[in-house]
């Protein structure tokens, strides 16, 4: 029997994405299909999934959901093929953005959204008509955290696995909806009296749903399920999360290695590879003119591309950059990004500040983002807590270098740079891909930053960094594999088999070729290197108010 799964999601590319999720869903169901999974993703038929998907039609109506009647539409990704199933609630889901209105406000209805999406997962698992029904259910983020428990009371016999894509977002909201969402009294009563319950400091929790009733709990990389267990990045679920500790697991995520390809993107001025990284200087140089930057093949450029949150230390980083700027006379940086208004002002306020310098584009545009990791020299991802990031994995692709933090899939999947044990990087055994660094101060950042430039000046140890970074695998064959181990230990059935074993083979020449040049998954390098202390050198210079904004900014991180 071919294992049938199930993805339940919120988003996935093409056809909706926000971030990182949308990215991982549908590079994962490819992934899946490739390994003779017969494979299907649940999403909401949102106005631009309805547009990009392809060969919709319809299924059967779905009635009695929180938010009311459905239609279900069947459809397929437009570039992979990938089958699509489309859960159609006009009154739900026609609107202008997945989670927010134009102001950047939660839609108050989105427990009633999603909790529709959930319990048409289970109603497919269940049985519907014209859909076969699935072996694995596997719900992701707390938009379908509700999924295991809703197929728990509609007595599915399908098995649930539920993937925790960032524990901050929890969906929480009052108990008082528990009675319209269907779930009995009993799950809502105090925590402490019924280990089932779902309630969450006097609220109803999807993400507790999500990890309490299913049969197998993930999150998208080894170290950051080490860490949600802790009170530091555990967001006060740590104690429930220890508790389900036994069926908790962390598999790195893997990115789409032809949808992201220096040698083959039709979005760089010049394709590139890691043997010939000529073309590296055209996309560099095309970068600085679409950001406004001085045109200098020799100036090291950082790039910043993430919303611009706290979680992303952007507070941090708008306060240290003037600083790195004043000590960096031929330094440059652009930012791609949203997010708080107050960020998006500092962000702005640098460019003003520093004219030819600083570029910022406010948004985000998958055409802008392959040109940043292409014409880059440096990739800036600061975060105070990372459950994987994808950001830098596209970076090294693009021999783009990662300064991060040393946090999460961060430490997954970068390899520090310790210029005291090879100076100069010329041993292939060392495989350093990026500098990581401790701490949230502007001293950090700085003295990060200072690390990876004294390294820019050096071409041996910059070629080596930048030939490690392009070579190391992030592809999903690995990833893939161990869900599928995963999977197996819930099920009977199995992939198609010829598929199965090409998948295993690839997974197992993905770890051998990591092994060949250093690269490991767990567990890298635990430098606890803090970074020293560093001070502005020059006085700013530039627009006034801009400058108030970026004092601002210092005061607050």
């Amino acid at each position: 029997m071919t294992l049938n799964v199930l993805l339940v999601a919120s988003e996935a590319m093409p056809l909706a994405k926000t971030g990182g999720l949308g990215d991982m869903v549908s590079g994962y169901a490819a992934a899946l299909r490739e390994a003779g999974v017969d494979v299907s993703i649940l999403l909401p038929a949102y106005p631009s999934a309805l547009e990009r998907a392809a060969g919709v039609t319809p299924v059967c109506r779905i009635s009695g959901l929180p938010g009311g009647d459905a239609r279900l539409l069947r459809a397929h990704m437009p570039d992979s093929g990938v089958p699509v199933l489309l859960l159609q609630m006009e009154h739900l889901f026609r609107r202008e953005h997945l989670y927010m209105d134009t102001h950047g406000r939660d839609y108050l209805d989105n427990t009633v959204r999603f909790a529709s999406l959930a319990a048409a997962a289970a109603r497919i698992a269940r049985g519907v008509r014209g859909v076969k029904r699935p072996d694995i259910v596997h719900a992701h983020d707390w938009h379908a955290a509700l999924t295991p428990l809703m197929m728990k009371l509609a007595g599915v016999a399908a098995k649930s696995v539920f993937t925790i894509h960032n524990l901050a977002f929890q969906g929480n909201c009052p108990l008082a909806l528990g009675s319209w969402l269907g779930v009995p009294d009993e799950l809502l009563a105090p925590a402490l009296s019924d280990e089932r319950s779902i309630e969450f400091y006097h609220a109803l929790s999807p993400m507790k749903a999500g990890i309490v009733h299913a049969d197998r709990v993930t999150t998208v990389s080894e170290t950051y399920a080490r860490e949600i267990l802790t009170s530091r990045f555990g967001h006060r679920m740590e104690g429930v999360l220890q508790a389900c500790s036994h069926k908790l697991s962390g598999i790195t995520n893997g990115i789409d290695g032809n949808a992201w390809d220096p040698d083959t993107d039709p979005h760089l001025a010049r394709n590139y590879s890691a043997t010939d990284v000529r073309g590296k200087q055209a996309c560099k140089r095309d970068l600085q003119q679409r950001f406004g930057l001085a045109v200098d093949p020799f100036a090291p450029l950082v790039a910043i591309g993430s919303r611009l949150a706290a979680q992303k230390l952007a507070d941090v980083v708008a306060a240290a950059l003037p600083m790195a700027l004043a000590r960096h006379p031929r330094l440059q940086v652009t930012i791609l990004g949203k997010g708080d208004l107050h960020l998006e002002q500092a962000a702005r306020a640098l460019a003003a500040v520093w004219p030819q310098r600083v570029g910022v584009q406010i948004g985000y545009d998958e055409t802008t983002a392959h040109k940043l990791h292409a014409g880059a020299d440096m990739l800036l991802h600061g975060s105070r807590f990372e459950p994987c990031g994808l950001t830098q994995m596209y970076a090294m692709r693009y021999g783009t270098i990662p300064i991060a933090s040393r946090v999460g899939g961060l430490v997954d999947t970068i390899v520090d740079y310790e210029p005291a044990r090879s100076p100069e990087l010329g041993l292939p055994e060392d495989g350093a891909t990026g500098f990581l660094f401790d701490g949230e101060t502007t001293s950090d950042i700085t003295a990060a930053l200072d690390r990876a430039l004294e390294a820019f000046v050096r071409p041996s140890s910059w070629h080596a960094l930048q030939r490690n970074a392009m070579q190391a695998e992030f592809g999903w064959a690995r990833p893939a594999a161990r869900y599928l181990q995963l999977y197996a230990e819930l099920t009977d059935a199995r992939p198609a088999q010829r598929a199965l074993d090409q998948t295993i083979e690839a997974a197992k020449a993905t770890q051998a070729a990591n092994a060949g040049h250093g690269v490991e998954t767990v567990g890298r390098r635990g430098s606890t290197r803090r970074a020293s202390t560093a001070t502005q050198g020059t006085a700013w210079n530039g627009n006034a108010s801009a400058q108030a904004v970026l004092e601002d900014t210092a005061r607050r991180a």
